[in-house]
């Protein structure tokens, strides 16, 4: 499988200020690994839109998978109350 390139919204930065230091670790990881395998175990695809969300803690990661251009696309990460 071809490694898909990680683009990731300005937006997102601002999500992960609010987020404690040892969580934000572990979602830039997760997000990393989203390269390797777009759709991991535990992925979820929402309805009615062409996005993803994989949990990570209490936080969730929405991104977009485009496969013809090979990209994951991070569009939002907050806490899963909130998303």
């Amino acid at each position: 499988m071809a490694r898909y390139n990680l683009r990731v919204n300005a937006s997102v930065s601002k999500d992960l200020r609010r987020v404690p230091s040892r969580d934000v670790r572990r979602i830039v990881q997760r997000i990393g690994s989203l390269g390797d395998d777009p759709r991991p175990p535990g992925c979820e695809k929402l309805s009615g839109q062409e996005r993803y969300r994989v949990r990570v803690g209490t936080y969730r990661i929405l991104y977009e998978i485009i496969d013809t251009d090979v990209t994951v696309v991070v569009v939002k990460v907050g806490h899963r109350i909130q998303t």
